[in-house]
C-alpha cells in the first residue's frame, strides 16, 4: 500500500473511531448529572480531564459515595490516567521535538489516536491518525458531554441504546486485525482474563495497569513469538561505502 493509500485509510479510520468515541460521550453527560453533578462540572471535567476511563471512574465513585468520596475518585482517575504516560514515550518520537509541538499533543494522547496511529505503516499515515483521531473525539466527546448533560433527564439510561459499549466496540475493530499470530492472541487473552477476574476485588484502574503488566512480561520474553533476523544483503548491492 502506498503513502497516499495508506494517507486516505488513516483519515476513514481516525474519523470512524472519533465518531463511535465521541458517541459514548452522551453517556457521560448522563451520568455525570445523574451523579449530582451539574451541567458545567460535568462540561469541564470534558474540557480538562478528557480520558473516558478516568471520567467514569470518577463519576462512579462520586455517585457510590458522595462528595465524601471525592478523594478516592481522584486516586481511581489517577490511576487509570497513568497509562497515558506509556502512550506518551511510544507516541513521542512520531510527534517530534519541540515543546510546543508536544505540548499541543499532550492532550491528544490517548488510548484511541494511539491505536489508530500505530494501525498505519506509513510515517505520515501514522501521525494523521493521531491528529485527525484525538482533536476529532476531543471536540465531539465535548460536544456529546454537553448533550448527555442536557438531555440526561429525557434520554433514561444511555446503556438502553447501546451507547455504553461504543468505545468498546471501537477498540474491537482496531485490535481485530493484528490479531494474527499466536503472541498477539495469547496477550489479548491473557490480560482480559486477568482485568476480568481483578475488577471486582480491585479499585478502578488497577486490573487496568495489572493486565498490562502481562503485555510487558510477554513482550520482554517474546513468550510464543518468533525470532526475527533481518534479511540478507543481497550479492549486487553494493556496499554504503561505494555509493556516490
Amino acid at each position: 500500500m502506498d503513502d497516499e493509500a495508506e494517507a486516505r485509510a488513516a483519515w476513514r479510520e481516525a474519523l470512524g473511531v472519533a465518531v463511535a468515541t465521541s458517541a459514548y460521550g452522551i453517556s457521560f453527560g448522563a451520568l455525570a448529572v445523574a451523579a449530582s453533578l451539574d451541567v458545567w462540572q460535568t462540561c469541564v471535567l470534558s474540557l480538562l480531564m478528557f480520558t473516558g476511563g478516568s471520567q467514569f471512574a470518577f463519576v462512579g465513585v462520586v455517585a457510590a459515595g458522595g462528595l465524601a468520596a471525592a478523594p478516592s475518585a481522584i486516586a481511581s482517575a489517577a490511576l487509570l490516567g497513568v497509562r497515558n504516560i506509556a502512550y506518551g514515550m511510544r507516541m513521542s518520537p512520531l510527534i517530534g521535538r519541540g515543546r510546543l509541538r508536544r505540548l499541543a499533543a499532550a492532550p491528544f494522547t490517548i488510548d484511541e489516536s494511539t491505536a489508530v496511529s500505530l494501525a498505519r505503516r506509513t510515517p505520515r499515515a501514522r501521525r494523521i491518525g493521531f491528529w485527525v483521531t484525538g482533536i476529532g473525539i476531543y471536540v465531539g466527546w465535548n460536544l456529546s458531554t454537553l448533550a448527555g448533560a442536557l438531555l440526561g433527564d429525557v434520554l433514561g439510561d444511555p446503556r438502553a441504546y447501546g451507547l455504553d459499549a461504543a468505545a468498546a466496540a471501537a477498540f474491537l475493530a482496531l485490535l481485530w486485525p493484528r490479531l494474527r499470530m499466536r503472541q498477539p492472541i495469547a496477550v489479548g487473552i491473557a490480560a482480559a482474563v486477568v482485568a476480568t477476574m481483578l475488577t471486582p476485588v480491585l479499585m478502578p484502574g488497577v486490573p487496568v495497569l495489572v493486565a498490562a503488566v502481562v503485555a510487558v512480561v510477554v513482550g520482554w520474553t517474546n513468550w510464543l513469538g518468533r525470532d526475527v533476523s533481518p534479511p540478507e544483503e543481497p550479492d549486487d548491492v553494493p556496499e554504503r561505502e561505494g555509493l556516490p
